[in-house]
């Protein structure tokens, strides 16, 4: 099968994956300033000269000299060709791949069309501009000059129906091709096309490679809709992009990003020296933007307005950052401000102090709450306590979280206890009845004593099949059967969940009816375990697994499939390295050689095995 390894395939990968989390995969690595540093896997080396710049996404070795982006390194590394490379690095990421066919070509040359038909739209926008006093004489109001209309090639699209359309069409393009690329529409009566954008500052959207994307555009008076984009188009998904992105590419010596929501926002903050502002482009924050903002490897700020909508947007912007294992900080702004008028009022050094002053987000979280209670009066305070106890309840480190629990129970004027029942609400009953010793901090779930074979941490999905299998044994035997026709209580790799597989599997055997005896029974068993991560254990006897009953015999075939694919997977990384590890020394004795042949021959019989799992 032939597949279409092209230009836009490899700008994707570029532009998705992050060449930090690939090489983990295979070394370990340590933040060094700016950059992250490890043991070449490419020479033998007892001093970590490996060094990866995030902002650049290239590696490179000081040692041997081996050097280049991810594609280079999976090359590398898995010894493959540039194709086959490309290729596995797409699977791995989950980026699809389509076969090779004219389509394809077809598709580009599309592409490159649009493109073109923007760039032109954009010299047409900002040549007509020149030649508007009421939309110059609006930017002057807004305090921009030649330079930053220059800078981010603003226009005017002239309040005509069908200017822009003729300018276009004089440049030999087809109207179907103009209307794809959304700045024409169709007329209702089907007798033509009209200009989309009329009487509007325009503002070009361009990507991370200067291309001309789409246009944002606003209205010089109160007419509505105040802004209009771009439609989505072959290049342009507005949730894809970020408004300012091309400008943030271009300096490397950035080290924070301010997002914010309006192309004027990110203007105005350029023009008053903040050039590390990026905004969304008229649609809510999303998870894709979240990536682009992570690749760039920067502090990340959330400068939104300060009424209700733009709270409610930061707190989104929020949770989805965190999705994406970024921790932000927010910009709080006086009522009433955004940041454009905020900077043009104020100015830069008053900006800056908000900046020194941003909060963390779960004092931003809890601010607001304040901000929305009255906690002097009784019931504001008990409504405020039981809001802010499902932000504490989310925070994952145990330390980050006792620590909010004494702030907000001395704020307060709140008994710790009772914070702490509130906030960890069952599992805090639980845990008291039958350990002192709440909520340990620093173990380790994973690698524990009893489980010596395994030194990796599971991947979520495996530990996700892990819990669930566990609960449906819990819920009932005929589950229990389904299961152990498949697997031993030592297929379970976490602690936790090979402690309950024995439990189960025991009781099971002795005709034990789980259900009846509930969880108590399980865990007054548990009593004699020592090192158990409590949180866990209640995370997976409360499992909801939300499956219908006709659907659970599927569903656990589907888990248990994960479990033995994720344990062939360990087997095959474990070989790869033992293999790297011969072939890494200089002189191999005959030992090398047998053990090099017996791995390969492993090798080959663990892949066709995942092979048949897949």
């Amino acid at each position: 099968m032939s597949y279409n390894i092209d230009e836009e395939l490899i700008e994707r990968i570029h532009d998705t994956v992050d060449l930090i989390d690939v090489v983990s995969k295979y070394i370990q690595l340590k933040k060094t300033g700016s950059n992250y540093v490890g043991l070449c896997p490419f020479h033998n080396e007892k001093t970590p000269s490996f060094t990866i710049s995030e902002s650049k996404q290239l590696f490179h070795c000081f040692g041997c000299g081996e050097g280049g982006d991810v594609i280079s390194f999976i090359m590398k590394i898995e010894n493959l060709s540039f194709v086959e490379a490309v290729r596995f690095i797409a699977e791995q990421e989950g980026i699809p791949i389509m076969e090779k066919n004219p389509i394809d070509h077809k598709l580009k040359l599309q592409k490159d069309l649009l493109y073109e038909i923007n760039r032109e739209a954009a010299k047409f926008y900002y040549l007509n501009l020149g030649q508007n006093r009421e939309a110059l004489e609006y930017l002057g109001r807004r305090n921009l000059n030649k330079d930053i209309i220059k800078r981010f090639g603003l226009g005017y699209a002239p309040d005509k129906w069908d200017s822009l359309k003729n300018y276009l069409i004089k440049k030999g393009y087809e109207e179907e091709d103009i209307e794809k690329a959304g700045l024409i529409g169709k007329r209702k009566d089907n007798t033509g096309y009209y200009d989309k954008f009329r009487n509007r500052i325009m503002f070009p959207i361009i990507d991370g490679k200067g291309r001309v994307i789409g246009f944002g555009g606003r209205v010089l008076d109160q007419t509505m809709p105040k802004y209009l984009n771009s439609k989505d188009s072959l290049i342009f998904i507005k949730g894809n992009n970020l408004y300012g992105l091309n400008l943030i590419k271009r300096n490397f010596n950035l080290n924070k990003i301010i997002l914010v929501e309006g192309y004027m926002d990110v203007i105005s903050l350029y023009r008053n020296g903040i050039d590390y502002a990026v905004a969304s482009l008229g649609t809510a924050f999303t998870s894709n933007q979240a990536k682009l903002l992570k690749r760039l490897n920067k502090e990340i700020y959330i400068c939104y307005d300060s009424d209700n909508a733009g709270i409610n947007a930061t707190i989104k912007a929020l949770n989805i950052l965190d999705k994406e294992g970024l921790n932000p900080k927010v910009i709080l702004l006086p009522k009433g401000h955004d940041p454009d008028d905020f900077i043009n009022k104020m100015g830069l050094k008053e900006f800056e102090k908000l900046i020194d002053n941003a909060f963390n987000p779960i004092d931003y979280k809890i601010l607001i709450l304040r901000k929305k209670y009255n906690v002097n009066d009784i019931d504001g305070k008990i409504k405020f306590v039981k809001e802010v106890s499902v932000i504490l309840r989310n925070i994952n480190s145990p330390v980050e979280r006792e620590i909010y629990i004494d702030k907000i129970a001395k704020e307060m004027e709140i008994s710790e206890d009772a914070i702490k029942k509130e906030v960890l609400g069952n599992n805090y009953k639980n845990e008291s009845s039958f350990s002192k010793d709440k909520y340990i901090i620093g173990r380790n779930r994973y690698n524990k004593s009893k489980i010596a074979p395994i030194k990796a941490v599971l991947e979520p999905a495996h530990l996700t099949a892990e819990k669930m299998l566990i609960r449906l044994m819990l819920e009932s035997r005929s589950y229990y059967n389904i299961i152990k026709g498949y697997l031993n209580e030592e297929d379970f790799l976490n602690y936790e969940s090979n402690i309950l597989a024995k439990i189960i599997f025991d009781e099971y055997e002795k005709k034990v009816d789980l259900m009846k005896i509930a969880n108590d029974f399980i865990l007054v068993k548990l009593k004699q375990e020592k090192d158990l991560d409590y949180d866990l254990i209640y995370e997976i006897m409360d499992l909801n697994v939300g499956v219908l009953p006709e659907n659970k015999n599927t569903l656990i075939k589907d888990l248990i499939k994960r479990i033995k694919i994720s344990k062939l997977e360990m087997e095959r990384k474990k070989i790869l390295n033992e293999i790297k590890e011969i072939e890494s020394k200089n002189v191999k004795d005959e030992g090398d050689v047998e053990r090099f042949k017996l791995l390969c021959l492993e090798l080959t019989k663990l892949d066709k095995e995942l092979q048949s799992h897949t």
